[in-house]
């Protein structure tokens, strides 16, 4: 633990002037969390410093056909991926950091798992979206750029928010933002220029692409994340942090569900569909694990009845975590998760069904079955217990008989010491969890409480006592399911609001230069009709009137009067303008919509390290059917190939496309650093 974090962690500060967002937490206070995303960012910038000189190198052993030159790139190569793997390790080393993030409080309780934030590099919208603003909307770019300002502080505020409802407001309204951004200034016909660079949090190789939904998808995996060091953040000594702790993690499973079921085609493995499953089941897991500490806060009665329900609720408990390890131990996010995560895992799972078998272990040991219980209620609710009975023994009868219950509870017992030493031992081995001293001391404990328990009983050596303890059915009245996420909450204005109503003013649609045309009134009428709704169309033109003949066309928009800009104004508005002009001419300004051109797919310029071809571009092309049937997609590299295996197979560590969709005929060769020559830090 750190006695660093304040209470309540990093506060939020005051809301900017314009009320548009919060700013994030100072990234160069001294506490704990911000200490580890600094770490965080300093080994991202060497993992790729060791990716690029690997690539050089690998690049160099193609290439030449001189021995001692080849034997010299692979003794460099063979140091590069030495030093890559300790980086691995040492990034493995953060993300297992668990006791930064718990509460402050003294606490008896197994850590639980938070997520680390993704980082990023910074971006520049200035020059591209004036630019575009320039080009597309034919308007005074000059006049945006406090709103481009404030699209670009709210980004670096995201980099750093709050560990609270604030920094979760923050970062959501940010992801509504790009909403906006992409719809207006992102047309799904050519690039922007934008290059959004993240890392991924579990390896820590950077990933870049000239979409945007690199950049949402990022932001939704941090707003699970933070809600993962909120969960972790709660007070569990208390109902209400409890509370607070199993919903935090459902709507962090929710979050993270939610970008697995609608962004499918990240390019990076932390925010893959395999990985985002792990995590969902990981953050249920924990909140199940707090639903059953929220049940045993108060106390756990040695009473049939309540032991029966605790020995289900913490089966349960068991059960999730074994699901969650056994989903860790699969390919391909084995090779990715960290390991010291599946481990505790497998620990929590023994270390909960050791509590399990040592309930009804008490049950069969303090409670005999009198003369004045219901005998049918107590037999109903222990076979619930139970798939099946040990060979030879029936439920009333166990319950009836001291001997059968001593024997069936000593077999309980044994069992829950094996699955606490396994817990112990499976500690002992891990090095990350072994210095995690609030870990030992839950697991030690827990382990002599069923030594005591056991060596309380009389010894028998009758064949009974070496009966084998039956699996306990798990079953939980408190169902966990994911909380998706609720985006309609959080009030956000576009801060483009200026261009007109995002119906009409998107990046899809494609318009003329506005044309001014001087109306004048013809015996009161003008020539044409307006419709629709903002900004107002010409309807019903009169093709001989005054205006017609100065160039306007049936369906253009007007988007000013009198130089007044009119887009958001309705057809009774726009009216009362004309109304006010009085019997001088009118000038209006109309632009119309030109036919857009045949869209192409929208593919990114990503480098993967290790990969020819990514991940998203490989569910693109199977997507737009070009791939022949009979050809086989090429296998998926990843994106570190800390093994020589993978090394020798991968063509180069960074890929990038010669030229981007929609640039010139000219093709100019693209040092893969081109794009990625920033060296300065994150913060």
């Amino acid at each position: 633990m750190t006695d660093a974090l304040p209470p309540r962690g990093c506060q939020a500060a005051e809301p900017a002037e314009d009320g548009y967002f919060r700013k994030g937490c100072n990234p160069l206070a001294e506490t704990g969390r911000s200490k580890l995303q600094n770490q965080r960012a300093l080994l991202n910038q060497q993992i790729l410093r060791a990716v690029r000189m690997r690539a050089g190198a690998e690049n160099l052993l193609r290439a030449t056909t001189n021995n001692k030159v080849r034997e010299q790139v692979l003794l460099e190569l063979s140091f590069v991926n030495s030093d890559l793997q300790i980086l691995k390790e040492e990034l493995e080393g953060l993300n297992i950091s668990v006791e930064v993030y718990q509460n402050t409080e003294e606490t008896f309780s197994i850590p639980l798992v938070p997520l680390g934030l993704k980082e990023t590099k910074e971006v520049d919208f200035t020059l591209p979206l004036k630019d575009f603003i320039l080009e597309h909307y034919s308007e005074d770019s000059s006049e945006y750029e406090d709103e481009i300002a404030d699209l670009m502080d709210l980004r670096q505020a995201c980099r750093t928010p709050s560990r609270d409802e604030a920094g979760i407001e923050m970062l959501i309204s940010y992801f509504l933002q790009l909403g906006y951004v992409e719809n207006r200034f992102f047309p799904p016909t050519r690039h922007m220029g934008v290059l959004f660079t993240w890392y991924d949090s579990f390896t820590g190789v950077p990933v870049c692409q000239q979409n945007l939904l690199l950049e949402k998808a990022s932001i939704l995996f941090n707003i699970g994340a933070l809600y993962t060091q909120i969960g972790t953040r709660c007070n569990r000594q208390t109902q209400a942090g409890l509370e607070n702790a199993v919903d935090a993690f459902q709507r962090a499973a929710g979050v993270l569900s939610y970008l697995k079921e609608t962004f499918t085609h990240t390019p990076s493995y932390d925010m893959s569909p395999a990985m985002l499953n792990v995590l969902v089941k990981m953050m249920l897991a924990q909140a199940q694990e707090c639903v059953f500490e929220q049940i045993g806060l108060p106390g756990i009665r040695n009473e049939f009845f309540t032991l029966v329900k605790m020995t289900q609720e913490v089966a349960k408990v068991g059960e999730v975590y074994m699901l969650v390890n056994t989903a860790m131990n699969q390919e391909p996010v084995k090779e990715n998760i960290p390991y010291s995560w599946s481990k505790l895992a497998q620990i929590k799972s023994d270390h909960y069904k050791a509590l399990a078998h040592y309930f009804i272990a008490t049950i069969l040991c303090d409670h005999e079955l009198q003369s004045g219980d219901d005998e049918d209620q107590q037999e109903k609710a222990f076979s619930q217990l139970y798939d099946y009975m040990p060979e030879g023994l029936m439920v009333l009868t166990v319950l009836k008989d001291k001997v059968q219950r001593k024997q069936l509870g000593k077999a309980h017992l044994r069992k829950a010491i094996v699955y606490h030493e396994e817990a112990l031992r499976v500690c002992g081995l891990c090095k990350k969890l072994r210095n995690i001293e609030v870990l030992q001391e839950v697991l030690t404990a827990a382990h002599k409480r069923s030594l005591l328990k056991y060596a309380q009983q009389e010894t028998e050596d009758d064949f009974l006592s070496l009966i084998q303890a039956p699996d306990i059915l798990p079953k939980t009245e408190h169902k966990i399911e994911t909380i998706a996420p609720q985006f309609s909450k959080v009030k956000v204005k576009d801060f483009f609001h200026r261009l007109g109503p995002l119906t009409v003013f998107s990046a899809k649609q494609r318009w003329t230069a506005p044309r001014t045309i001087r109306i004048h009134h013809e015996a009161g009428e003008l020539g044409f009709s307006l419709k629709g709704g903002s900004p107002v169309q010409i309807y019903c033109l009169d093709p001989v009137c005054s205006a017609a003949s100065m160039g306007l066309k049936e369906g253009d928009y007007i988007v000013s009067v009198g130089g007044v800009d009119c887009k958001w104004l309705g057809v009774n508005e726009v009216l009362e303008k004309f109304k006010s002009m009085g019997e001088q001419p009118i000038e209006i300004e109309v632009i119309s919509c030109q036919d857009t051109a045949a869209s192409m797919h929208s593919k990114s310029a990503t480098y993967s390290v290790g990969m020819q071809k990514t991940y998203s571009l490989i569910c693109l092309a199977m997507e737009e059917g070009k791939i022949d049937q009979t050809k086989k997609a090429p296998l998926k590299l990843p994106f570190l190939s800390w093994g020589t295996k993978n090394r020798q197979k991968a063509a180069s560590t960074l890929c990038l496309p010669s030229a981007v969709a929609g640039s010139s005929q000219i093709k100019k060769k693209l040092s893969p650093f081109t794009l990625l020559n920033t060296e300065s830090s994150l913060y």
